[in-house]
């Protein structure tokens, strides 16, 4: 599933090509991918309207459009957001198609068909639509995500801290990827209960978690599934990943090979030698 940077890249990649232009059509292609409004309704009520801006709130994209309204997507697992020509032949998952200028068109192709799009019509706001954006916690780079925030909401908490970054309640954007990749480098394994961390390591983490995420986005996000960007280009982040997706392999720091362990359904990724279990890590000198 694209997480925060994938979604970032692709954020970006839409503000360089589609700005400024009139939608002059489209078409939907499977029902079910527009959540509102009705599918039968959705491009006439687009047509004419601009794309100002794209935002990007966790893993969800948000166009400002123009005059008035917001256009939303959520790529879910397998969502790509494709800018290309009109003639070229359509991909075989292809969900839903945007008209523009020039022959060019958006093009939503998604395998799995669990994205979504949303039209919010006029002056509403965009979470009494889109309904999951209520439930987004801070984002990682924003001020609120402070070591403060984050040290008072792994308090008390009886859950492995590994499943607490995947709440998105907690932090928004952040998936299995880089809550693997922020934990390496934080030195604390993923089954560590969240009540068990200090505020120091707390602290540790909350930095890794922002760069982990930057580093990410500098590579234009990780490609090991479905990922691409507008143009179709995968991302570079995998070539480099410290422990995700290298079960087995050697560790790049200490040579101990890479383990993987199942928590609540998840993987998780992780070096035994650098990330030992709490239990052993409270008594190392």
């Amino acid at each position: 599933m694209p997480e925060l940077p994938e979604v970032e890249t692709v954020r970006l990649g839409l503000n360089q090509v589609t700005l400024h232009q009139p939608i002059q059509g489209g078409a939907v292609l499977l029902d079910r991918t527009i959540a509102h409004p009705l599918s039968s309704e959705f491009i006439d009520g687009l047509i004419g309207l601009s794309i100002r801006e794209w935002h990007r709130y966790g893993k969800y994209l948000l166009a400002k459009l123009d005059p008035v309204g917001w256009l939303g997507v959520h790529l879910r697992m397998t969502g790509q957001l494709l800018w290309m020509n009109q003639a070229e032949p359509l991909q075989k998952h292809t969900r839903v198609r945007f008209f523009f200028e020039h022959d060019r068109e958006l093009r939503f192709v998604d395998q799995r068909t669990f994205g979504q799009i949303w039209h919010v019509i006029g002056e509403q706001d965009p979470k009494t639509i889109i309904t999951g954006l209520q439930r987004l916690g801070h984002e990682p780079f924003s001020a609120e995500f402070s070591d403060e925030y984050f040290y008072a909401q792994l308090q008390g908490r009886k859950r492995s801290i590994k499943t607490a970054l995947l709440d998105q309640m907690l932090v928004a954007g952040v998936g299995n990827i880089y809550a693997d990749e922020a934990l390496f480098l934080s030195g604390i394994h993923p089954e560590t209960l969240c009540a068990d961390l200090n505020p120091r390591q707390a602290q540790r983490l909350r930095a890794n978690v922002i760069r982990v995420l930057t580093d990410s986005i500098a590579a234009r996000g990780t490609s090991f599934s479905d990922f691409r960007d507008v143009s179709g280009v995968n991302g570079n982040y995998g070539g480099i990943a410290w422990v995700y997706g290298r079960e087995g392999d050697r560790c790049r720091t200490c040579e101990t090979p890479i383990e993987r362990v199942k928590l609540a359904g998840r993987s998780a990724h992780f070096c035994p030698n650098c990330q030992p279990p709490f239990s052993q890590a409270v008594r190392k000198p």
